[in-house]
């Protein structure tokens, strides 16, 4: 019988706060490899530590709730397995062949095959789909764990069908046990009747549930009150861009991508165009200090990314201006897919010089102003597409056309950007799109 500690290596964390959210198994429950244990959120990202190895929790250090501090042990698991190598033992991590996703523990292995052991938390939502005939609800997906993702897929389950007790609605392997366990049957169709007279409902107290904030939600909070509000004075200009080109653009390479494995997105001719505008206003790639205008070469461009109810999550697409329209299409793929699948951890959300924010997905014609990430001086906004009547002067005489148009705007710190940079940008960038080819 052997002991080893659970912790969190301060790889994971990169300066950010972490709350031991939920124990995920009880003492003395036993636990296959890769089952989670405990769900962490942080002030960015939610994430599981699963188990390194088939064993029995036998002791348990932190409480729920409580913050938890880089290789703090978090508890313990009894294990039969000789081969696994504990925190304490494992002196060079750059000796160690694999690290278990989320944090759990180093494993030093002899073979090749170990080394290449993948755990489930580092496929992709793509791997851990579950091949059903039912179709699961894009709010549902990133609720589910990867131990009930394997579970549902097992039992050709539809998770749809299960409430989630676990944090923030999160569907746990006990909640699919308990489904499968206990189906409800079918009742009894209840008789009804139609009633012979309406009345009024009496008025009484307005009644609510209180919801508590997550630690992302917090932080986004905060975030925004002190961007808008105690940093940076915000102003927002809009222009109108014509996309017909780009449509037509992506419409005849969009197979040739994606026989690539590469998704062509909208958002990815935004970024290139992005790089070609900040060429012509460096001020734009900036962040502003007391004294000084720090000027970047790198153009680091985050797309923010929605999550539902749970909030949002701005990966970083790193190093855009040395990329070409196939490089930063694969890059957005993998960033964004990450966000979804609840993969995401805080180095993919560094270094961020810049950010673009496709609020014209959800309806929104356009946003002002959007808020600031800072210590960013500004940031993109990309309202709804849509057909609109136009005016055109084609071989001298004014013609009525439909172009498939939106509004774009850029809100800027004022401190570091006048009318004069802002305006030169956006004419930049929408002459990029709008010239596209």
């Amino acid at each position: 019988m052997s002991r080893i500690d659970i912790i969190l290596p301060a790889a994971q964390l990169e300066g950010t706060t972490a709350t031991l959210s939920k124990w995920l198994v009880a003492i003395g429950e036993k636990v296959k490899e890769g089952d989670p244990l405990i769900e962490l959120e942080t002030d960015k990202v939610s994430m599981e530590i699963c188990a390194p190895n088939e064993g029995t929790l036998s002791s348990i250090t932190f409480a729920e709730g409580e913050e938890i501090a880089v290789d703090t042990v978090l508890g313990h698991l009894d294990t039969e397995d000789t081969k696994i190598i504990t925190s304490t033992d494992a002196v060079d991590t750059k000796e160690a062949n694999q690290t278990v996703n989320n944090g759990s523990v180093n494993q030093k292995t002899n073979s090749d095959d170990q080394s290449k052991k993948v755990t489930s938390n580092n496929l992709s939502s793509e791997q851990l789909d579950i091949k059903t005939d039912f179709t699961i609800d894009d709010s549902v997906q990133y609720l589910i764990g990867p131990a009930a993702r394997r579970l549902l897929k097992s039992n050709q389950i539809n998770p749809n069908l299960i409430t989630g007790t676990g944090h923030q609605g999160r569907i746990t392997r006990n909640d699919v046990r308990s489904y499968i366990q206990d189906t409800p049957k079918s009742d009894p169709a209840v008789a009804t009747h139609t009633p012979t007279s309406i009345h009024a409902p009496v008025t009484r107290p307005l009644k609510g549930t209180m919801v508590k904030h997550s630690n992302m939600r917090k932080a986004i909070a905060n975030h925004m009150v002190k961007s808008l509000l105690e940093t940076s004075p915000h102003v927002t200009s809009v222009f109108e861009m014509d996309m017909s080109n780009i449509i037509d653009h992506r419409k005849w390479h969009k197979t040739e991508y994606a026989e690539l494995g590469v998704k062509l997105t909208f958002t990815a001719y935004f970024l290139a165009a992005v790089v070609k505008a900040m060429q012509e206003v460096p001020q734009v790639n900036a962040r502003f200090h007391e004294d000084a205008l720090e000027l970047f070469s790198d153009i680091n461009i985050g797309v923010a990314t929605a999550l539902g109810d749970k909030g949002l999550v701005v990966p970083v697409v790193q190093q855009v201006q040395s990329m070409n329209l196939f490089s930063i299409a694969q890059a957005l793929n993998i960033q964004t897919e990450k966000a979804r699948s609840g993969n995401i951890v805080p180095s993919d959300m560094k270094n961020g010089t810049f950010t673009i924010s496709n609020h014209g997905v959800s309806g929104s014609l356009f946003a002002t102003p959007i808020i600031i990430n800072q210590p960013e001086v500004a940031i993109l906004g990309i309202g709804k597409l849509e057909k609109r009547v136009s005016v055109e002067e084609i071989s001298g005489v004014d013609t009525i056309v439909i172009k498939s148009k939106c509004y774009v705007s850029l809100s800027i710190d004022h401190r570091a950007l006048d009318a004069h940079q802002t305006n030169m940008f956006l004419a930049r960038f929408v002459d990029v799109i709008e010239n596209w080819g």
